[in-house]
């Protein structure tokens, strides 16, 4: 990210982004910046090293934009009929590799 589009405390971000199709642009599904020693000066949060009392550093992120990562899957993964395949990565947390849509 350029520093100009860094927020006061950062020094430093990472974005991670997805394609979504219906906006034909990707969009920030997650963000960390390393706030070095902003925060923990603000907050007064030291630690001792050698023997020396410092303010350690700090980081600041969003795990997960749950909303924009589920249009995300949803987008890249909806099949003919609807169903959506789900990424082999998380198939041990859904417990299958497919949505299919219920019918009425």
């Amino acid at each position: 990210m350029a520093s100009g589009d860094l927020g006061s405390a950062a020094s430093r971000k990472f974005d991670i982004e997805a394609w979504m199709p219906s906006q034909n642009k990707y969009r920030e599904v997650t963000s960390t910046s390393n706030t070095t020693d902003f925060q923990a000066r603000r907050l007064n949060i030291k630690i001792k090293k050698n023997g020396k009392s410092e303010y350690l550093h700090t980081l600041n992120g969003t795990v997960l934009a749950l909303g924009r990562a589920m249009i995300a899957i949803y987008e890249n993964f909806q099949q003919e009929d609807g169903s959506i395949v789900i990424p082999a990565v998380l198939h041990k947390w859904m417990g299958k590799k497919i949505i299919k849509l219920r019918k009425s």
